[in-house]
Parts: structure tokens; C-alpha cells; sequence
């Protein structure tokens, strides 16, 4: 479930920065993407952190 929803989240990432890229006058697309990509990885190693000290599985 935790892996789904990670990849779902950089494909989200990847469209948003590709239309605010392509897209004249939507460079917020771009810069949205980018912090959805960046809150992701952040979670990721929140969750791989916890999971390590709990030994939760991924």
C-alpha cells in the first residue's frame, strides 16, 4: 500500500513538472511538482527510519 502510494505520488510529480515545463505561464505546475516530489522522499525516510527502530515492514 505505502509502495502505491509513493510511486502514484512521483508520477504526480513527473505530470505536474511536465505541463508547468511545456505549459507557457504554468511554472506553478513545475514548482508544486517539485514539492510533492520533495514531501515524498521526505515521508519515504521518515517511514524507512521508523520502520527500522519498530521493524515495521514497507
Amino acid at each position: 500500500m505505502i509502495r502505491a502510494l509513493f510511486l502514484l505520488l512521483v508520477v504526480v510529480a513527473i505530470v505536474l513538472g511536465i505541463i508547468g515545463v511545456v505549459a507557457k505561464g504554468l511554472f506553478y505546475l513545475l514548482v508544486i511538482g517539485v514539492m510533492v516530489l520533495l514531501a515524498d522522499f521526505v515521508l519515504l525516510g521518515l517511514r524507512l527510519r521508523l520502520g527500522r527502530r519498530r521493524g515495521l515492514p514497507l
